[in-house]
């Protein structure tokens, strides 16, 4: 703890989110067939209600699901699906939102983050869904806003290529203005009456257009589903571009952040901060930012580490360099075997490469050839990864949060039942025992934003909030 003014300032307590995808591999490629793993049951619901008790009980804050819309098929390419198909490579992959009533319903206090696109969908048909999920999780489902990033997707959707990246957030600028229409601006908040007496179930002139027209969307409304208990959905964001993060300091209400080095991860963490309070008047408090972590628990940190190296076992190269090139859009199979990647002459890759060369144990002075390349993505993907005893783990967790200025984490699995169940086994106890995460939950029921932020609705100062159409004396009733 640290002294402040001759008092011990308190620790933060850690927002923790399980991270997942469904599909039968979501970032350790090939692990589907490890004896412990059953993630090629991501089709069936069993698994995840099976999933989400687990996480309800431990006190979870979310769980959070991504996704993507095209397959993974710049490796070996162009348009080549089989590497990631073969390993399971977030391919074959299902929509993630029609997981959440089933989760739902055998949970209490989960909340379940779901990622959805601006750039291939229209504000309209998903301000419903989204509105329809959240009445029936009782306000426990946030927004996952993503302007994609594949050309596969691009194709499928009708388009030569992708939109250009600027642009993309561009329409989701106008996107945000229209969905909010929708959410907070078209029912009065007294409109939906339920009066058995008069007859009426929402009372006329209550519920309007919203008559939104502009550059991409024309929505005139109204919104054709009641308010849902958060009327707007948690939102989430991860952009990690210029234009990613004044999306993000202006819209999101919790900001996924990736790196290799808490001391980089600061340097965003800071700008989106500056940015939210400076630029778009935001106390700098209300944006929770969140880092994906991959952690290897056991016993002991020796136990850990053969753990490691079993898993590795299971691995699928191919499917980790599609996986790559998803991310990164470069093909590394047009490279030699013994190509050293710190030194290609591909700025993109070289930071990459670099950043892990410096961080991971026992490679100083290795070359880092294709075959480097796919072991480290392997387990986990591109993020970092924290290996050892409880000890070990809780340590570099807090040394994460005091120097990157973290809320919280994104915690991926390598194996599921495994990891998660590892992770409340081995770390949650050390954790509880160090006043850095909860031993119950703040309020039963409470729909994300209130266990995120404490209250129910969209706060004073987000964006959203000018929308709302409050009944006339200015009384808000949540």
């Amino acid at each position: 703890m640290t002294p402040v003014n001759g008092s011990t300032k308190p620790k933060k307590q850690l927002i923790l989110n399980a991270f997942a995808i469904n599909a039968p591999a979501h970032l350790s490629p090939g692990l589907w067939r490890h004896p412990r793993n059953k993630t090629a049951d991501f089709n069936k619901l069993k698994f995840w209600t099976d999933l989400a008790q687990l996480l309800d009980r431990a006190n979870f804050h979310a769980l959070f699901i991504a996704d993507v819309l095209g397959p993974y098929d710049v490796y070996k390419g162009p348009a080549n699906v089989n590497p990631a198909l073969a390993s399971g490579a977030q391919f074959p992959i299902h929509d993630p939102l029609y997981l959440v009533p089933a989760m739902a319903a055998v949970t209490s206090n989960l909340g379940f983050g779901i990622t959805a696109s601006t750039t291939y969908d229209l504000p309209y048909p998903l301000a419903r869904r989204f509105s329809t999920v959240d009445h029936l999780a009782e306000g426990r489902v946030a927004w996952n806003i993503v302007t994609s990033y594949l050309d596969s997707a691009a194709r499928n959707y009708g388009l030569d290529t992708q939109v250009p990246h600027d642009e993309r957030y561009e329409i989701a600028e106008e996107y945000m203005d229209a969905v909010y229409k929708l959410w907070e601006g078209s029912w009065r908040d007294d409109a939906a009456v339920r009066d058995v007496k008069t007859g009426q179930f929402a009372v006329p002139g209550r519920v309007r257009q919203i008559h939104h027209k502009g550059k991409y969307f024309n929505v005139p409304g109204p919104h054709i589903c009641e308010p849902s208990p958060q009327r707007t959905p948690f939102l989430f964001q991860a952009g990690t571009s210029k234009s990613g993060k004044e999306f993000g300091a202006k819209h999101a209400e919790a900001i996924f952040v990736g790196g290799q080095l808490p001391e980089k991860v600061r340097t965003s963490v800071d700008d989106l901060r500056r940015l939210a309070k400076e630029k778009y008047g935001r106390d700098p408090n209300h944006l929770k930012i969140i880092s994906g972590i991959c952690i290897i628990v056991d016993e002991t940190d020796e136990k850990a580490y053969a753990k490691r190296d079993e898993f590795l076992t299971y691995g699928d190269k191919e499917g980790a360099l599609a996986l790559f090139g998803g991310w990164t859009g470069y093909d590394l199979s047009t490279y030699a075997d013994d190509d050293d990647f710190r030194f290609v002459g591909l700025p993109a890759v070289q930071s990459i490469v670099n950043g892990w060369a410096a961080t991971v144990p026992g490679t100083e002075n290795a070359k880092w050839t294709k075959a480097r390349v796919a072991e480290y993505l392997l387990l986990g993907g591109m993020g970092p990864k924290i290996i050892g005893s409880p000890k070990t783990v809780v340590d570099e967790l807090e040394r994460w949060v005091e120097v990157a200025d973290l809320d919280g984490f994104n915690l991926s699995h390598i194996v599921n039942p495994g990891s998660f169940e590892d992770i409340i086994e081995f770390v949650l106890p050390e954790l509880q025992r160090r006043g850095l995460f909860r031993t119950e939950v703040e309020k039963k029921g409470a729909t994300v934003r209130e266990s995120f932020l404490g209250q129910k609705w969209l706060l004073d100062d987000h964006p959203g909030r000018k929308y709302r159409w409050e009944v006339p004396d200015g009384k808000v009733t949540e």
